[in-house]
């Protein structure tokens, strides 16, 4: 991880490691892909890379007195300019 990634700090910040994408939010963290773990220093540099990530978003969520569950997002839609 080369740029500093604050998790929900954001909704603009996208980071990859290995094969995943995992992009920045203000309310939720997404991941999305897949990886390989290797047997090798590749494997344990996206290892090292994937547990600073998921530490990170960790003490975040501890850090915060959380609810239950979001509530489902405000969604409106608008007239497509397009058409």
């Amino acid at each position: 991880m080369s740029k500093k990634f604050i998790p929900y700090a954001n909704e603009a910040d996208v980071l990859h490691i290995g094969g995943l994408t995992i992009e920045n939010r203000v309310d939720r963290i997404t991941i999305a892909g897949d990886i390989d773990l290797t047997l090798d220093q590749a494997g344990q540099a996206d290892a090292r890379a994937l547990h600073k990530l998921l530490s990170d978003v960790l003490a975040k969520l501890d850090a915060q007195t959380l609810p239950a569950k979001l509530p489902p997002p405000v969604v409106q839609s608008v007239k497509n300019p397009f058409a």
